[in-house]
């Protein structure tokens, strides 16, 4: 009874050392991605250096540029990655290698294309195959399709790191916002967060230094950015929705919109987009408007109360599926929370009113090409001069 006791708790000690020395083994190797370029560059970024601290000869650091367009080039950045990856150093010691960037383990054409799966096949057979100890492997890929197969696989065979949030672009610069200011201890007011994300886009590095500056520009502890200070100090960038301007028409404010005009024109800005982004809100309002004479959005817009307003009247934007002033259940339920303020105070009426003297606008912006600014201001006059 006494042998096979110990045997037992001989086998069970072994066990538990094998299990032990399995979890303190390193992963076969580290993969970020995610869906924003820039947080997945700069997380790689960072995880590389620490990589590298751990080589010193330079020519043990390589780096293989992972961004394919077509299979070709697939073929060749796998390749690459192999042959830098199975070349060892010529004086021994430690190696690394980052496939940087790879854009075919993705819903893209290329990435859905057999050689492409064939590629990232035999890439997935050497990374089994690679030993930690002697080689440190990082990977980075945006975008990055998780139900792909192959995700799974890498999963399970090395350490992924899902960077960003989970919505995309647009919720991957909230993170960056919030975690700026956070650092900053500086608080923002939502609607200036809204605006500032608009006149950027939602592009990550803009979003991150706008943020400091803003902080800087707020004094630092306790203070708070309000939409006054975004509108002061953050351009639009690209092709801007001008949030302003149009902020200020729809406050039915003559002369702060007046005055938002001036500076709109004053910076060099055209009449067009202006046009665009009050007739796109114009719609959205419209469209506010009447669901919520309708019942809905009684206790405001939020992701349930959007969802459920969809299930009831969302076939009505039948093949309108992709993001658009047209249809408001592709809109974020948190700007429409917003704008449902100022859909309160208009009648259907007056929103049809404002469209109809945006299309005269437009067609006067034609014919006075060179009084673009004059011709907002007498919009400006017809739509609020007697609100």
């Amino acid at each position: 009874m006494s042998d096979r006791l110990s045997a037992n708790f001989l086998g069970l000690a072994l066990r538990v050392l094998f299990w032990h020395s399995e979890a303190l083994m390193p992963a076969a190797f580290t993969m970020i991605c995610g869906a924003d370029d820039y947080l997945v560059a700069r997380e790689g970024a960072a995880h590389w250096a620490k990589l590298c601290a751990q080589v010193e000869d330079e020519y043990s650091r390589e780096i293989v540029d992972g961004a394919a367009g077509n299979a070709s080039e697939v073929e060749a950045a796998v390749s690459g990655f192999i042959a830098a990856a199975m070349t060892m150093p010529m004086f021994g010691g430690r190696k690394c290698v980052w496939l940087r960037g790879i854009s075919f383990i993705s819903d893209a054409q290329v990435g859905r294309s057999e050689a492409a799966k064939a590629q990232v096949e035999k890439l997935l057979g050497v990374l089994k195959e690679l030993d930690p100890a002697q080689i440190g492997i990082l990977l980075s890929a945006c975008p990055i399709d998780r139900r792909r197969r192959e995700y799974k696989q890498l999963q399970g065979i090395g350490e992924v790191r899902f960077v960003g949030a989970e919505g995309g672009k647009s919720d991957a610069a909230q993170q960056i916002l919030r975690e700026e200011l956070s650092a900053a201890g500086v608080r923002i007011r939502p609607d200036a967060a809204f605006a500032l994300l608009e006149k950027v886009h939602g592009n990550s590095r803009m979003t991150m230094e706008e943020a400091r500056k803003l902080a800087t520009y707020a004094g630092g502890q306790d203070a708070e950015i309000d939409m006054e200070m975004v509108n002061a100090l953050v351009p639009s960038f690209g092709e801007g929705d001008f949030f302003e301007a149009v902020d200020a028409f729809y406050s039915l404010k003559l002369e702060d919109t007046l005055g938002a005009i001036r500076r709109h024109f004053f910076a060099g800005n055209d009449i067009r987009p202006l046009m665009g982004a009050l007739q796109n809100r114009a719609r959205l309002l419209l469209q506010l408007r009447v669901l919520y004479d309708a019942g809905c959005f009684s206790r405001g817009v939020s992701k349930d109360s959007l969802e459920e307003a969809a299930a009831r009247h969302g076939s009505a934007f039948a093949g309108l599926d992709a993001k658009s002033s047209s249809n408001i259940f592709t809109q974020n339920p948190f700007y429409l929370n917003r704008l449902l303020t100022e859909a309160r105070r208009l009648k259907p009426r007056q929103i049809i009113d404002f469209q109809i003297e945006f299309v005269r606008a437009f067609e006067e912006s034609i014919s006075r090409s060179s009084e673009q600014e004059l011709v907002m201001r007498e919009l400006a006059i017809r739509c609020l001069g007697a609100v």
